[in-house]
């Protein structure tokens, strides 16, 4: 086993709520993704610090109106929550909820890279993790402030009759955000549940809390076994849980939230003291985090990347973009192609809409800290009189620097949707026309636009810039960006095309080109 190095978060992106195990030499890690499709994110890891997407659990969630974005619905910050990953007997599971369609769902596969099986649990378990005893019984652990164990029936369908059903964990009164996010694993002769908590109202601080007992009908007891920021703003490391090595060191996972970026993954080694984990340097996370990998050597598909969008259909006909990409809701394939002209990623508009966030087919990318950018080339010649066709800095408070075009001239414009306050609860309007900060007059139908975001040190802020021919220049103000809950998801830079006046137009988008710092 060769020793790997990195610092945490491991992942400076948004791959929330974690969920890690290992399969002989592999780890395979199992992420939030909300709205976005495909969606359910799984990625492969032989080191626990290095990351590779491999596959996403489902295309489509639930075809409902509000995840394909139509009748004023929309499922942002919806979706998936929180998956529980796990591997029994030769087949990995995959649980997690929807509160849009308020439904638990259940995903099988033999091999990781899918094809995946999607069925559902009868009942509604939040932030749930499944748990395989050793004498064959299955469990699901889930709530929020009220942590309740539930024993399933072996197929997984729902509730067993007369099987095991208990509290196990009760929050306190006066606490902002109850324990969740619940991972459930025995450890030689206990039973150790992790949560995520925090006391403080008005706090963005989440520490974790572990329980243990000697059985599943025993009591839990508990403890805080992280309560740390790492320095960064006041904003805690939560929620997630445990898993070992090959070489036998157990290592804790769980997220950070880093503000407009998102949720971040962090590792840290972990041993026990009278059952309990003890986390890092006694409950600190550490900065460098070492590993050792099982495959030295191994070359990791990056999580970002370029696109020249030359694409070709697969034997039934469906084109398969790469895992990187992730479009804001379900897509309508009939208004999108990456066929009809070689090298180009085509968007029709189908629906009118007043701003990027009610747009059809924006196809996504995670932003990266601390510094990232992307720049596409828009092929505008198609647009009409009232449509919008650019790159995003896509989330609620978005930033946008577009082409459109007015009594047939072409402009330049940099819009956006500024934050009321800079709490994470504050919902900026889904229907909210866009605040237009510049225009300028453009004599071409081609144009090079850019977005560069910045998270150093939390600064949190995006630029939008075109292409002179000679340099890049600004355009508009510099967007500050902030999480908020009402997406619930880190920013990602997108690209989106829709229409005000009159529909049937379309763009290209052409050389997409990611940089990360």
């Amino acid at each position: 086993m060769k020793k790997t190095w990195s610092t945490n978060p491991i992942i400076e992106a948004d791959f929330p709520d974690p969920d890690i195990i290992r399969v002989e030499d592999a780890y395979y890690m199992a992420s939030t993704t909300m709205h976005f499709m495909p969606g359910c994110d799984i990625l492969r890891s032989y080191d626990l610090l290095n990351w590779e997407l491999i596959a996403h659990a489902y295309d489509i969630l639930e075809d409902t109106e509000k995840e394909r974005l139509e009748n004023n619905e929309n499922a942002y910050g919806q979706g998936m929550w929180a998956p529980s990953l796990r591997f029994h007997q030769g087949t990995f599971y995959i649980t997690f909820t929807a509160n849009d369609t308020q439904r638990t769902y259940l995903l099988t596969a033999k091999d990781p890279c899918g094809p995946w099986k999607k069925t559902n649990i009868d009942g509604f378990y939040h932030d749930n993790s499944l748990f395989f005893d050793d004498d064959g019984r299955v469990y699901i652990v889930y709530g929020n402030k009220e942590i309740w164990l539930t024993e399933l029936r072996s197929d997984l369908t729902g509730p067993k009759a007369g099987g095991l059903h208990r509290l196990l964990a009760v929050d306190e009164e006066n606490i902002h955000l109850g324990f969740e996010g619940s991972h459930l694993y025995k450890y030689k002769d206990f039973y150790l549940l992790f949560c995520c908590h925090m006391l403080a109202y008005g706090s963005a601080r989440k520490s974790q809390v572990c329980f243990k007992a000697a059985s599943l009908q025993g009591e839990f007891l508990g403890k805080c076994i992280i309560d740390d920021d790492m320095g960064y703003h006041n904003l805690g490391v939560a929620q997630g849980g445990m898993v070992d090595s090959p070489d036998g060191i157990w290592y804790a996972f769980m997220f950070q939230d880093r503000g407009a970026v998102g949720r971040s993954p962090v590792i840290a080694p972990m041993e026990f003291f009278n059952g309990y984990p003890v986390v890092g340097d006694n409950g600190m996370i550490p900065e460098h985090i070492e590993s050792s990998s099982a495959r030295p050597g191994y070359r990791y598909e990056s999580l970002y990347g370029d696109d020249d969008f030359e694409y070709q259909q697969d034997s039934n006909g469906k084109v398969n973009l790469k895992l990187f990409w992730q479009f804001n809701h379900i897509p309508q394939n009939d208004l999108w192609t990456v066929t009809q002209r070689r090298g180009a990623f085509r968007l029709y508009s189908g629906k009118l809409c007043v701003n990027v966030l009610q747009s059809k087919n924006t196809l996504t990318q995670r932003t990266f800290g601390p510094r990232s950018s992307a720049c596409i080339t828009i092929d505008g010649s198609r647009i009409l009189d009232g449509d919008y066709a650019g790159i995003s800095a896509f989330m609620s408070c978005y930033g946008f620097v577009a082409l459109t075009k007015s009594d047939g001239q072409y402009y330049l414009v940099m819009q956006g949707k500024p934050a009321n306050d800079e709490s994470i609860f504050g919902e900026p309007e889904y229907g909210a026309l866009p605040v237009e900060y510049e225009r300028l007059p453009y004599k071409r139908s081609y144009v090079r636009l850019k977005v560069t975001v910045d998270y150093t040190d939390k600064r949190d802020e995006a630029r939008f810039c075109y292409w002179t021919g000679r340099s890049w220049k600004q355009i508009g103000i510099t967007s500050r960006l902030y999480f908020k809950m009402d997406h619930f998801t880190g920013c990602r830079f997108g690209l989106c095309y829709y229409s005000t006046m009159l529909t049937g137009g379309c763009a290209d988008f052409i050389e997409f080109r990611y940089h990360k710092e």
